[in-house]
């Protein structure tokens, strides 16, 4: 079946349609570099072509209280559901080229002048195929996503692993402002800000919760390069966004033990 535009999901643009279908006949397009290139295809993997997902959000607005640590539960599912949206596109795009995943995902946000409210997600890689003719999709019967390079998607095949998804767990939180009084008593003075290390401290926790949640409904046996990255968007110096971000694995039924590394410890005299 060609791929052509009315077969495509409708929340895909038209467009997106007539660029896949000219990938059926043998052309591809990858963000992959050269080497990366080599080492999927040494992995028993050939490039389908650059897939993406796009979706320009409206973050709501929610009030909060200037001296309360919390976290923001309404600006927490926005960023969580743009993010959503788009990587189900590029899910889709994956799926109408019939691969087996999806490579070097990156997930920006862009601002716009239209709107300081408004906020584009994207999601962007590279799918790929297997060889040997046999399905690596995930549990969900969807093919499986991955922040991995070129070269770590080939290490991860070397020892028997494969990826089930790009996984992650976001949380906005609000850090409440010091009093004027307490400010001033630990003026001059080294002192632990217990409050802002309290609050930081919890909100990194449930974005880390919420990936292992994710990793743990794919079934994977582990998550690898785990990244937790903070950014305070549009919202100003005391509310942050946590967004833990990382790919799960598993094993193959199969899988060769992981090899052993040699320490070597040296002692100057």
């Amino acid at each position: 079946m060609s791929i052509g535009p009315e077969n495509l999901p409708a929340d895909l643009p038209k467009d997106a349609g007539h660029r896949l279908e000219e990938l059926e006949h043998g052309l591809f397009t990858s963000d992959l570099s050269v080497n990366e290139f080599l080492l999927v295809k040494d992995a028993g993997f050939h490039p389908l072509g650059f897939v993406m997902g796009s979706s320009i959000y409206h973050i709501g607005i929610q009030t909060r209280k200037w001296s309360t640590s919390q976290e923001l539960t309404k600006l927490t599912s926005a960023m969580y559901a743009a993010r959503e949206l788009a990587v189900s596109r590029m899910e889709e795009e994956a799926t109408a080229l019939g691969a087996d995943g999806v490579v070097g995902v990156r997930l920006d946000v862009n601002y716009y002048e239209f709107g300081s409210d408004t906020a584009e997600f994207i999601a962007m890689g590279t799918a790929i195929k297997a060889e040997d003719g046999k399905s690596y999709r995930n549990s969900e019967g969807k093919p499986f996503t991955s922040d991995l390079s070129g070269q770590a998607f080939w290490t991860l095949r070397r020892v028997g692993h494969l990826p089930l998804g790009l996984v992650m767990g976001t949380c906005v939180y609000h850090i409440a402002h010091r009093g004027i009084g307490q400010t001033m008593s630990q003026m001059g003075k080294n002192t632990e800000l217990p409050n802002y290390t309290q609050a930081l401290y919890d909100a990194r926790e449930l974005a880390m919760t919420r990936m292992q949640d994710e990793a743990n409904r794919l079934g994977a046996s582990g998550i690898v390069e785990v990244k937790l990255i903070e950014k305070s968007h549009m919202w100003g110096s005391h509310t942050i966004e946590f967004l833990a971000l990382g790919t799960a694995v598993t094993a193959e039924q199969g899988a060769p033990p992981l090899p052993a590394i040699e320490t070597v410890i040296s002692l100057d005299n």
